[in-house]
């Protein structure tokens, strides 16, 4: 059987990892979505907890036409402060694999220079569809729905995942004057 594994920190889950996803299940029988920085949540750069993230993705994949849900495997796996340490951790936290798809440069380099062949997905809306813009619009009231799917925009509504991430915003402005 091929596997593939998507490495993201999916905080939010948006329309580019939908559009990653249809992309790595046309090439692989069966797909990782491995959960970066599984450990860190409250925080500006990753706001949701890990099970939150699970959750985004789950919704918006059972919802989504054309995805096979049971292809689809979800691990979250902490981060490890030593660089080339973590594709070997990964290793050891999820099925065997032959291949990866990134557009992170040094995730690709990581796999490349391990010989795991990298497949890069393209890049879909990407000056939209990253979290980092995706949060910043959040912050800023500033419309951000139709970056993410409808289950993704309900599940930050119904977590007053808004209200959280503005108060982290809010704490982190305070702390850097």
């Amino acid at each position: 059987m091929s596997r593939g594994i998507f490495v993201g920190r999916f905080q939010p889950f948006h329309l580019g990892h939908i559009a990653t996803i249809k992309f790595a299940l046309e090439k692989v029988e069966e797909l990782v979505i491995v959960i970066g920085s599984a450990q860190i949540s409250h925080e500006m750069r990753n706001p949701f907890t890990a099970g939150e993230r699970i959750q985004m993705i789950k919704d918006s994949l059972d919802a989504e036409q054309g995805i096979d849900i049971k292809r689809i495997l979800m691990i979250p796996v902490p981060d490890v402060s030593y660089h080339p340490l973590w594709t070997y951790q990964l290793d050891i936290m999820v099925p065997r694999y032959q291949s990866v798809f990134s557009n992170d440069f040094f995730t690709r380099l990581l796999y490349k220079e391990r010989g795991i062949e990298v497949i890069q997905p393209g890049l879909h809306r990407r000056n939209e569809l990253s979290g980092t813009e995706i949060r910043s619009r959040m912050v800023r009231g500033r419309d951000w729905k139709d970056l993410v799917s409808t289950q993704t925009a309900k599940f930050v509504d119904d977590i007053h995942g808004i209200e959280r991430i503005k108060a982290i915003f809010m704490k982190h402005s305070e702390s850097s004057h």
